[in-house]
């Protein structure tokens, strides 16, 4: 998170109310009782006023068991050894790192959030969601989902919160177009793909469109 708020910061500036990424970075970083001198700390080091490290976007394509496209979003000090190390990653769990552009158009960038079906009945969240702007609201699972353009995220957000309800999720993010659906033992190394590349320190976050059983993605 301080590396995204860093980053944010040092490409649009340190005013979060002129800076969309920077205030979405804040935002998760509050969510997560990160305390405000570490947010403004990162801010600084993005804009100069304190030393930091400069670290570079990048993004990895490839394929995971299955066939199972992966997106890996990464912020590093040093490329060749993120790129490396995530190379390793995906061979050790039968997937391939592949050419950029290989499984970035299966994914579309749109703002998130879910929302515990128990919390909230369907019609006011539906009624909130649509008239904010939300593309779409729908049932999966034990919550509902409401999808957004990104730049109508916070719009449809800060009109679910006069609901006040908690969020099970609520970000931009990279929502697959399709799904290929995983079992057995292409499922088993899915998860330990995704979970070996989350742990990873240069890696900010990871997408995939594999379907995986429920009760593995539980377990794990």
């Amino acid at each position: 998170m301080i590396k995204e708020i860093t980053v944010a910061a040092r490409l649009g500036g340190g005013d979060p109310a002129s800076n969309p990424r920077l205030r979405a970075a804040i935002l998760a970083a509050k969510a997560e009782n990160m305390p405000k001198e570490n947010i403004e700390r990162g801010i600084k080091k993005g804009t100069g006023e304190l030393e930091g490290v400069n670290y570079e976007e990048s993004i990895y394509e490839g394929y995971g068991p299955g066939g199972a496209a992966v997106l890996v979003e990464s912020l590093s000090d040093n490329k060749n050894r993120s790129v490396a190390e995530i190379r390793h990653i995906f061979s050790k769990n039968g997937g391939n790192l592949g050419a950029a552009g290989c499984v970035a158009w299966m994914f579309k960038k749109k703002g998130y959030l879910a929302i515990e079906r128990s919390a909230v009945s369907e019609e006011a969240l539906m009624e909130k969601a649509l008239e904010a702007g939300a593309e779409d609201v729908r049932e999966e699972g034990n919550v509902y989902e409401v999808i957004t353009a990104p730049e109508d995220f916070e719009t449809v957000k800060a009109a679910i919160d006069e609901l006040r309800v908690p969020y099970v999720t609520a970000e931009i993010t990279m929502l697959p177009q399709n799904t290929t659906e995983l079992t057995g033992k292409d499922a088993e190394q899915m998860v330990r793909l995704m979970e070996m590349l989350e742990d990873c320190d240069d890696v900010q976050k990871v997408y995939t469109n594999a379907d995986i059983p429920e009760e593995l993605v539980s377990r794990a």
